[in-house]
């Protein structure tokens, strides 16, 4: 295989460089406040597995883009809000380059830095789904 001319390390520096990235104190400090959503872009199996942060949107990374276009089929009305969205993944490298790519689109929103891999372990409540008989 030939050399990619962009490494995904490289799309990540790239993204982190121009979006707004909040740290872990400071979105734990942010989850009773009304007017942010917390989006969480892990594959449902993390979810069900890691747990999720109290509260959060589940979001697929592979459909973020329709989902947050009004003119899309798909289109969730919780994009349409008037809120701040704060997009996490487990590192914060899939929440880097969704939080670059919405906001070429014109949607703004920002995503945690280091993602849910250090949440718990700096303070963030963790809620776990029911489990299913």
């Amino acid at each position: 295989m030939a050399a990619l001319k962009l490494s995904s390390a490289d799309m990540v520096q790239a993204a982190r460089a121009r979006i707004r990235e909040i740290e872990t104190p400071d979105l734990i400090a942010m989850l009773d406040d009304p007017d942010v959503v917390v989006v969480d872009l892990r594959d449902i199996r993390e979810r069900q597995r890691s747990g999720y942060i109290p509260g959060s949107f589940h979001a697929p990374r592979g459909m973020i883009e329709f989902w947050v276009d009004p003119d899309s089929p798909y289109f969730k009305e919780i994009f349409g809000e008037d809120k701040t969205f704060v997009f996490h993944c487990a590192s914060g490298w899939r929440s880097a380059i969704t939080t670059a790519t919405l906001q070429d689109m014109g949607f703004e929103a920002a995503h945690l830095r280091e993602g849910f891999s250090t949440w718990e372990k700096q303070g963030g409540p963790v809620e776990f789904p029911e489990k299913k008989d």
